[in-house]
């Protein structure tokens, strides 16, 4: 059985890596290269595409994998208030990733507001900050996790 923990624990840490990652690599250098590179419509909007795509299947695995861990990890021991806290917080951060990245992929949305209104500008900053936010709370629950395993 804990392969089968480890296997899902593996892709749900990946997934969220791959799109946390991707969103730094995207914000920090791909807007900026296409953005120094002159106008390149046609590239930028391929870029856009493939990273929905990758955005899409890392949110279908971190959906999938959250709720099995989710379960796993409530069933397994006696956790405390402070590990059902955090693990809240930890899932409000994340469906507000998964909104964004919907209103984000929404393209029809973003030409009526022209990336003028201030949630169109912020989004993207916005989904990079949610982003490790998320990890760090998931990184908070490992700890309370594992302390709730420790002798005491």
């Amino acid at each position: 059985m804990w392969e089968i923990r480890w296997i899902v624990r593996l892709i749900h840490i990946l997934a969220a890596s791959v799109w946390v990652g991707g969103s730094f690599m995207y914000l920090a250098v791909v807007m900026p290269a296409l953005r120094l590179g002159g106008p390149a419509p046609a590239v930028a909007a391929k870029v856009a595409e493939l990273f929905k795509k990758m955005v899409n299947i890392c949110v279908g695995l971190l959906l999938f994998s959250g709720a099995y861990l989710t379960v796993d990890r409530l069933t397994q021991t006696q956790l405390g208030l402070s590990y059902i806290v955090v693990l809240v917080l930890k899932i409000i951060g994340a469906l507000g990733l998964f909104v964004l990245a919907v209103y984000l992929s929404q393209s029809n949305i973003r030409r009526l507001a022209k990336r003028k209104t201030r949630l169109s500008q912020a989004s993207p900053q916005l989904m990079l900050a949610l982003g490790i936010l998320v990890f760090i709370f998931g990184a908070l629950l490992n700890a309370l996790f594992e302390n709730t395993l420790a002798p005491h």
